[in-house]
């Protein structure tokens, strides 16, 4: 699992290569948060590459979603599997996430 950061037209994306899980998960919160302290206020995670996400990996998306929102930012989601978007849709996390189907899609939108 790694998470890859980069800067495009503003935004702070994320890229998650593999499973966020339990052993992972505060890593991708650390590195967001960093960014956020840094002055950052839009983001974009994008799960190209991405099967799976456990509870816990779902928990620090909900955690994350809310410290950017308090701090007046925006966060977008992009490119999750049908699996993926199955989950979110069963959770309800649908309605709390700005999902998009493209990294296009999604910077366009910040």
């Amino acid at each position: 699992m790694t998470f890859q950061t980069t800067k495009k037209d503003g935004v702070t994306v994320v890229d998650v290569d593999g499973q966020l899980i339990v052993g992972n998960r505060q890593e991708l919160k650390q590195k967001v948060l960093d960014e956020l302290e840094g002055g950052e206020r839009k983001f974009l995670i994008d799960f190209s590459n991405t099967g799976y996400i456990d509870s816990s990996g779902l928990g620090v998306l909900v955690s994350l979603s809310k410290k950017i929102r308090e701090q007046g930012g925006e966060l977008r989601l992009a490119n999750l599997n049908e699996d993926l978007r199955t989950l979110f849709e069963l959770t309800k996390l649908d309605t709390l996430f700005q999902i998009s189907d493209s990294r296009e899609d999604a910077l366009s939108s910040l």
